[in-house]
């Protein structure tokens, strides 16, 4: 199984589990010039833009510490770019989690970073 294959599937545990929290998903693996967002969903009042991350062990560190600064402001980036193409105000409430998934353990993460 490739890296994209197996980001395939673990973004679609995510899925699963969300769906499961009753979160609505309305986009996976959004891209633009900006960035990339694994999910895109809604759980009243928020909008949230939900990195996926997996590890099969700790080897190379928890999944979540594989978010660094600098992917947190691409997420920010490409965040700031879906509302302005989807034409939502710029105050719409929104939310940036993640799902961190170390072997089959799943995580979700809520408010795990914020840019403002």
């Amino acid at each position: 199984m490739n890296k994209r294959e197996i980001g395939s599937r673990y973004e679609a545990m995510a899925v699963s589990y969300m769906q499961e929290q009753g979160m609505q998903i309305l986009r996976r693996n959004y891209y633009c010039r900006q960035g990339e967002i694994d999910i895109i969903a809604r759980e009243e009042p928020y909008l949230l833009f939900v990195e996926v991350k997996y590890r099969r062990n700790l080897c190379n560190g928890h999944p979540a510490e594989a978010i660094t600064a600098a992917k947190q402001n691409r997420i920010f980036q490409a965040a700031r770019y879906y509302l302005y193409e989807q034409q939502l105000p710029e105050d719409t409430p929104v939310r940036f989690d993640v799902v961190s998934i170390l072997g089959s353990e799943l995580q979700y993460i809520r408010d795990a970073f914020w840019q403002g």
